[in-house]
């Protein structure tokens, strides 16, 4: 059975959970999903107070841990994935298991700037939105789901969420295969990326 690997990228808010999940729900149980969110190291893990932390460089991602799961799945194997808390900033002691599947997704801002996590995918996608848009979604989101701050999110987006993106997650757009423009509810691309898994799964039964 042949395992299709998909990369999803781009910044912030940009919709790609949306895109996961819309896949998700058109392949059911044929689809595991791994957010790179989940692979955030500890806040033990830096040398600097929690306050001075960047989440949004490439350093505060724990790739290698993915990288293993990730092979592992690929070869038939299950994983225990960490379950990381964003209102601690600590990574829990309980772990969540993850199946292998025909389709593995890995999404996340930085998806597609690790070379040692690209060699993985067997289609890199990139979503594409405007800056405005995602920033206003992202201030909703971390406020809600989060526990955070209107300033909290102002002040952080400012020192590292917009730096960072400019720095590391918009380059990785050239590592793409596709780039999908007006985050995941673009319906169109969505249709033709859904017909192209299909044609993959009947190839690779």
């Amino acid at each position: 059975m042949g395992v299709l690997l998909i990369g999803i990228g781009g910044g912030s808010a940009s919709g790609k959970s949306t895109l996961a999940r819309m896949l998700k729900k058109s392949f059911s149980n044929e689809v595991s999903i791994l957010r790179l969110d989940f692979y955030y190291y500890d806040k033990e893990h830096f040398a600097v107070p929690e306050d001075k932390i960047n989440f949004d460089h490439p350093d505060a991602f724990e790739i290698d841990l993915l990288c293993r799961q990730l092979k592992k799945l690929k070869g038939g194997q299950p994983v225990e994935r960490p379950v990381y808390s964003y209102t601690s900033n600590s990574r829990l002691e309980e772990t969540c298991r993850v199946n292998p599947s025909r389709i593995i997704i890995v999404e996340g801002i930085l998806t597609l700037y690790y070379q040692k996590l690209r060699k993985f995918f067997d289609l890199k996608i990139y979503v594409d939105t405007d800056n405005d848009i995602r920033l206003l979604r992202r201030i909703t989101r971390d406020i809600k789901e989060r526990g955070r701050t209107l300033e909290s999110v102002k002040e952080q987006y400012l020192a590292t969420v917009k730096p960072m993106h400019e720095q590391f997650v918009e380059p990785s757009k050239s590592k793409a295969d596709i780039i999908i423009p007006h985050g995941g509810l673009n319906e169109i691309a969505n249709d033709l990326l859904i017909e192209k898994i299909k044609g993959h799964l009947l190839v690779n039964r």
